[in-house]
């Protein structure tokens, strides 16, 4: 659990991605929580399921009475789709400080969810979260979210909080998640009625992508800018990860594609961060340690001092990595948040790439598309080399865009036969 500092007694609004649990707690005391609550897992699976809870839990979770003599307010957190193709859902808690005035104290949720008529397949999760010393004049709430991630169905959710007083909080809701009937092609990335804990390690290894056998595997380079949707920002945001990672892991689970070369770099650092070239299958856990040398909140003066230096920096990244040898890709695909710079690419740089003979496109993660319209720096680049440019705002967005993507690329490849053939999984 990370505690941030909220001075309001309002609640936070529920973040847009999965993050581990947060209590929002008055300045005074949130540096002793932090040191005591960050060790505490997000929710993780009860070992043995219901057989190895506590009595009194089991009884709570199987009643229909809601138990208060622990004072909470408890909301659902409606089903949403995030760009990794899950359901994610949860709760927001909020409990008056004054109830947990005392000594250190701790707080267990306990909660089972499971397809609707279903008990019997219930997920068990849990959460512990230390509580420090808190002053009977303690004024404010304090505020907690959990999460957990579905796929689609209707499911029912039994929850409860205890502190170690046995003093009970206790709740239950049902929450559906379904697909709009125009996204029902939609390949999701968890099962039908499946309940998993929020997978918290974005870069994790993909399981080896059994290739299509019927033609000669395609070979596509992918190009990453690693950034955020704000430029000013000092960190790469969560979802911003999320997203990006998203279309990567969308790209690598292609079972058209035998080869991958992966370029991910970082406009803001002008630099290119990890490289993998010609391999069978994508490393995500190097390109995650890879990531961690950014520093953006640190800016380079040499590069300040250089007037075009982003420009120049894109412009030699470019003509680089889509220069024509005899072991040029299928395709070039780049992916990433818009750059918006002072200076475009210049058309005569790229005229030394000349006419590729491969297709490039362009997968541009832009959040609110309406409120930033204008083609930027590598859109107008990949307009010039008569290239395709995709807007990902939504989850729905990836898979709609890579369906069309790897349609052209099998069609100027192998032909409109093959081409008609193709299937995304």
């Amino acid at each position: 659990m990370r505690p941030t500092v909220q001075k309001s007694d309002n609640p936070p609004a529920s973040p847009q991605a999965p993050n581990p649990a947060r209590c929002y707690i008055p300045h005074l005391v949130v540096s002793v929580l932090f040191a005591t609550a960050a060790l505490a897992p997000a929710q993780v699976p009860v070992p043995g399921g219901g057989s190895r809870l506590f009595p009194s839990d089991t009884a709570i979770l199987e009643s229909d009475d809601a138990r208060k003599d622990l004072p909470c307010t408890v909301t659902s957190i409606k089903p949403q789709l995030g760009f990794d193709l899950k359901f994610h859902s949860g709760y927001d808690v909020s409990i008056p400080l004054k109830e947990l005035a005392g000594e250190t104290n701790e707080l267990t949720m306990v909660f089972r969810v499971f397809p609707a008529g279903t008990p019997e397949a219930a997920t068990y999760l849990s959460q512990r979260i230390g509580v420090p010393q808190i002053t009977e004049d303690s004024k404010g709430d304090a505020y907690l979210h959990g999460n957990f991630d579905i796929g689609e169905g209707k499911y029912h959710v039994d929850w409860l909080m205890r502190d170690r007083n046995e003093h009970f909080c206790s709740s239950s809701w049902d929450i559906e998640a379904a697909l709009p009937g125009k996204d029902k092609e939609m390949a999701l990335d968890i099962t039908a009625n499946a309940i998993e804990p929020v997978d918290t390690e974005p870069f994790k290894q993909e399981p080896p992508v059994p290739r299509d056998a019927e033609g000669p595997p395609l070979n596509v380079k992918v190009m990453v800018n690693f950034a955020p949707q704000n430029a000013l920002s000092a960190t790469l945001q969560p979802l911003d990860t999320n997203a990006l990672v998203s279309i990567l892991r969308n790209i690598a689970r292609d079972p058209h594609i035998g080869k991958f070369s992966i370029v991910a770099f970082n406009m803001q650092e002008q630099r290119v961060v990890y490289r993998q070239d010609e391999v069978s299958q994508i490393n995500f856990p190097a390109l995650g340690d890879a990531l961690h040398s950014l520093d953006l909140g640190t800016v380079n003066l040499s590069k300040l001092q250089q007037k075009h230096g982003d420009t120049d920096f894109l412009t030699d990244l470019m003509k680089r990595e889509m220069k024509s040898n005899p072991d040029q890709p299928d395709a070039v695909i780049i992916a990433g948040p818009k750059v918006m710079l002072d200076d475009s690419v210049p058309p005569d740089a790229l005229k030394e790439i000349g006419e590729p003979k491969f297709p490039v496109f362009y997968m541009n993660y832009n959040l609110n598309p309406q409120s930033n319209p204008w083609r930027d720096a590598i859109g107008s680049a990949v307009k010039t080399l008569k290239g395709a440019e995709y807007t990902i705002s939504r989850p729905r967005d990836v898979f709609f865009a890579w369906t069309d993507i790897i349609g052209r690329i099998v069609k100027l490849k192998f032909g409109k036969t093959a081409a008609a053939s193709a299937t995304v999984p």
